[in-house]
């Protein structure tokens, strides 16, 4: 990522031309972007992507699949109601690439913007369920909820579509993430494609199935996948006036620690990713001599508030999410990893949807997480532990508890990922929190639905909740989770 283009975003936003020479690209600086009779394509690209890392570090999901625990204010972690509004995504991003696909500036401004789209959809129904898709940003203000298996199907479709749609029509302007890289963009739809396939597993399991289908289709498709942490899709930050969401964590507050949940998981298989999953304090001070030292004191998850500040002042170097070099203000935010593709792959060999070779693909896919931290792959006894080994015949899908905990791991700490895969798979086995509030004690499956909509929209949205098997409870199960 060349941080030259976030120069050209600061002195954009700054309305100054100091140091930039280029504005020129992202047309008159005077005419409100946001307005839809002239809108600048570069400046509406750039403001999606500038937010997209949030998907990848929103709190909420890691709490749910135990990444973090809560310091003091533990309401989510206790599971209190998930009743988020859905509706400002629509009327931001969405609203803004919808409106650079109608632009129509050329092909491969439209392509980006479709993956965009895609990738971010993808995120609300994993969170939600069914949610407004093929009537939404269309003008209609009570778009039908579609149902998850049909925005599945949808997104998939336009992912396949958007990678084949890249040509020599013209450039892409305002690309902060991949500079304008055609190639780079292709490895993102397609795998995009290859993820989302493999989360329709549940439904359709066999290997000539709607899942499987697609899995093979994106893993053979025109310009490959992510598949070394060359590879990954990543949202670089700069510092200064656009920095980290991981800085941001501990910027005046120290809500969220490294769960005990995953310390206890690292140490019970030697990884050495402990040391780099928590770090000492939150103080990155050049005068603290721990700023940037590893701690494994996770704290315990789900506790009430009074307990969890209690183990925080009797052991204060709790654990921080990331060690203090790896959340400074320049560090990125990653949304893919070649790690969870390469177990992706991994997955769908051992249930027999592909004739790739599992073990080495699970092998392959460890080595690239510890390469992404920095670390050295681990010795040969670590993937003949108890816990890690295969214990079935490949193919037969037998081998799921080890390839899915990888994943868990390989992921940390995009939350939105662990959640959604900890609801597929099941693994690891997480218990819920000691202290929960909710009635059902049990761990969020879904956000319910905003208290809005029931007043906007409330003919769609009860036509949704009709579909959902419980109603409309945190304790309901998206479609692809039943």
């Amino acid at each position: 990522m060349n941080k030259k283009i976030y120069t050209v975003i600061f002195c954009l936003s700054l309305l100054v031309a100091t140091g930039c020479n280029k504005l020129e690209d992202f047309g008159d600086t005077n005419v409100n972007p946001g307005a839809t009779n002239d809108p600048i394509p570069g400046a509406l690209l750039t403001n999606v992507q500038a937010g997209l890392a949030g998907y990848a570090t929103q709190t909420r999901g890691a709490l749910y699949c135990q990444y973090f625990s809560e310091t003091q204010y533990t309401d989510a972690s206790l599971y209190s109601l998930p009743q988020l509004a859905f509706t400002g995504e629509y009327s931001g991003a969405l609203y803004d690439l919808e409106n650079l696909i109608k632009l129509k500036v050329n092909d491969n401004m439209t392509a980006v913007s479709r993956i965009l789209k895609a990738y971010i959809f993808w995120n609300i129904t994993d969170r939600w369920g069914d949610v407004p898709y093929s009537e939404a940003l269309q003008g209609n203000p009570t778009p039908k909820y579609d149902t998850q298996e049909d925005i599945y199907k949808g997104i998939l479709k336009e992912l396949a579509e958007a990678a084949a749609q890249f040509n020599n029509s013209g450039g892409i302007t305002g690309d902060i993430i991949n500079g304008g890289n055609i190639a780079k963009w292709k490895q993102v739809a397609n795998t995009l494609r290859l993820l989302i396939a493999l989360r329709m597993s549940n439904r359709y399991p066999a290997a000539n199935g709607l899942a499987a289908t697609e899995f093979k289709a994106a893993l053979g498709a025109a310009g490959g996948i992510i598949a070394t942490n060359a590879d990954n899709w990543v949202v670089n930050y700069p510092g200064g006036n656009f920095k980290s969401p991981w800085w941001g964590l501990y910027d005046g507050r120290k809500d969220f620690a490294e769960s005990k949940t995953m310390t206890d998981l690292l140490g019970s298989l030697g990884d050495n990713r402990a040391n780099a999953f928590g770090g000492k304090t939150e103080d990155q001070s050049t005068s603290n001599p721990d700023w940037n030292q590893p701690s494994v004191t996770g704290v315990p998850y789900g506790l009430k508030r009074a307990s969890a500040e209690a183990f925080t002042g009797a052991n204060p170097t709790w654990a921080r999410v990331l060690r203090g070099d790896l959340r400074q203000e320049d560090d990125d935010a990653v949304l893919i990893n070649a790690a969870e593709v390469l177990l992706a792959r991994a997955e769908a060999a051992d249930r027999g949807w592909t004739t790739e070779n599992a073990a080495t693909l699970f092998q392959n896919g460890i080595k690239a997480s510890f390469e992404q931290w920095g670390l050295n792959a681990p010795a040969a006894s670590y993937y003949t532990q108890a816990n890690v080994a295969f214990t079935a015949a490949p193919g037969t899908g037998g081998n799921l508890k080890q390839i899915a905990t990888q994943r868990y791991l390989a992921t940390y700490p995009d939350g939105t990922q662990g959640w959604s895969e900890w609801r597929r798979t099941g693994f690891p086995v997480l218990t819920p929190a000691p202290d929960a509030t909710n009635a059902s004690k049990q761990i969020v499956t879904r956000y319910v639905y905003p208290s809005s909509e029931y007043g906007t929209n409330k003919a769609a949205v009860e036509a949704a909740v009709a579909r959902l098997q419980g109603g409309d409870t945190q304790d309901s199960k998206v479609w692809w989770d039943q």
